[in-house]
């Protein structure tokens, strides 16, 4: 294990007879073949096994710097640590570290407003689009002394972030920019805001959304889609670009991932309640 040395030991007495004669000597070792066991380290584990193994004397690597936007600072996706998280999907998840994955997105917008005589919700719009994605996946991030708890960090991104009908998702980031969330309260400037939690085993992904991180505001899975300038007033025109729309707690992303290729499927809401979407994203391993 990287990073635990044992001290030298003490080699034997030069002069077993002499030694005896000397009462020092007694009280520390007593009489006999004049031999010492190794002095280990106070606090230092060794390990041990069946087969005798001595502790390693390796060097510590250092540890990994997170440099990033003033805003969220993303880890690297390519580079590896020098220790894995503690996850059953370790082994095999850590292979994937730095994959990118390329292909095309088939996207349908269910659009809701409550722009009915009597204000219920109403479906209002429908859309299917295709869209360029992309999929990368990274180690897991790591802020404010935690790491995200998951095989790999995601980032799902569909069609230009400008533009509307373009789709977002993010497992985790690490925010830089805010000591304080919005009702004030103070937090760690360096946290690890984790958005999604993961499993993923034998090439099967199973993920779902469990915080959107709004109270932080620091939503960055998200629906861009365009709306109205006024609500229920169509005529005074659309807001240019589309409006970024929070994706809502229970969003999911799920299907097969492995070293060659992803074929996934996401669905889910928007926190207003105006959206709900379907995503069937198959992509390539680069």
């Amino acid at each position: 294990m990287a990073g635990r040395g044992r001290l030298p030991g003490r080699g034997p007495f030069r002069s077993a007879g002499a030694v005896c004669a000397v009462l020092l000597a007694v009280a520390l070792t007593g009489c006999g073949d004049g031999k010492r066991e190794p002095a280990v380290a106070s606090g230092a584990p060794v390990e041990t096994g069946a087969a005798g193994a001595q502790p390693s004397t390796t060097e510590p690597a250092p540890a990994p710097s997170d440099t990033g936007t003033p805003t969220v600072r993303d880890t690297p996706l390519a580079a590896a640590p020098d220790e894995e998280p503690d996850t059953q999907d370790e082994p095999d998840a850590a292979g994937l570290w730095g994959t990118r994955y390329t292909g095309t997105a088939e996207v349908a917008v269910d659009v809701y407003d409550f722009c009915s005589s009597d204000g219920s919700r109403r479906l209002a719009d429908s859309r299917t689009y295709t869209v360029d994605s992309t999929l990368d996946l990274g180690r897991p991030r790591t802020g404010g002394g935690e790491t995200e708890d998951n095989p790999f960090s995601l980032l799902f991104a569909a069609g230009d972030p400008a533009d509307a009908g373009a789709v977002s998702f993010w497992s985790s980031a690490v925010g830089t920019a805010s000591a304080q969330d919005l009702a004030g309260n103070p937090r760690d400037p360096q946290a690890l805001l984790t958005y999604w939690d993961m499993d993923w085993s034998d090439g099967e992904l199973d993920a779902t959304l469990t915080d959107p991180h709004t109270s932080q505001a620091v939503a960055l899975n998200l629906l861009n889609w365009s709306a109205p300038v006024v609500a229920c007033r169509d005529d005074l025109g659309q807001l240019p670009g589309g409006f970024p729309h929070a994706l809502a707690s229970g969003t999911t992303l799920a299907g097969r991932l492995d070293d060659s290729g992803a074929s996934l499927t996401g669905q889910g809401t928007s926190t207003d309640s105006l959206l709900e979407f379907r995503i069937e994203f198959t992509g390539t391993a680069q």
